[in-house]
């Protein structure tokens, strides 16, 4: 397993799908991940500090598993089966480890709510993980790191035969 962060979450200005953009965080590659509305929704609102008033689904999930006495250790993008992610939430009760399945997208908007850590299989990376280009260029004054290398390769692709 290696460890992720969310390094951004885009949206196609075209088509308006929504993708998670993961990146190693002790290499070069990141895993973009289409996700739905709503799970983009959640995890921008978490990662940008927004507050509500109630709880949404995902801080009751992590508010639930709390509640019992249960621990969420990490969640893990484990697996990459006909152009769908998968994931598994580790959970720790009573001693006991439990392994949940689960869609990436929601598991990755419970990890940023318990502020666990994020993994994903090297299997997966090596299917689905992408290098920033070494031609991309930046303009004078602006970093690497600021540079969005993501966005014309969003902004054109046909995801609508893809499920989630």
């Amino acid at each position: 397993m290696i460890e992720v962060t969310v390094y951004s979450v885009l949206v196609s200005l075209l088509t308006r799908h929504r993708v998670v953009l993961l990146k190693e965080k002790e290499g070069d590659r990141y895993l973009p991940i289409w996700i739905g509305t709503n799970e983009a929704d959640a995890i921008a609102m978490r990662l940008q500090g927004t507050r509500v008033s109630r709880p949404l689904t995902h801080d009751l999930l992590v508010n639930v598993i709390n509640e019992l006495g249960a621990e969420i250790q990490h969640v893990v993008v484990n697996e990459l089966k006909n152009n769908t992610f998968y994931a598994r939430i580790a959970v720790v009760s009573d001693g006991r480890e439990y392994s949940i399945d689960s869609r990436s997208s929601d598991a990755i908007a419970v990890a940023v709510r318990a502020e666990v850590p994020i993994y994903a299989d090297e299997s997966v990376l090596d299917q689905a993980g992408i290098l920033p280009s070494p031609d991309i260029r930046t303009l004078p004054g602006e970093s690497q790191e600021n540079l969005d290398v993501f966005r014309d390769f969003v902004d054109t692709l046909d995801l609508d035969d893809l499920g989630e």
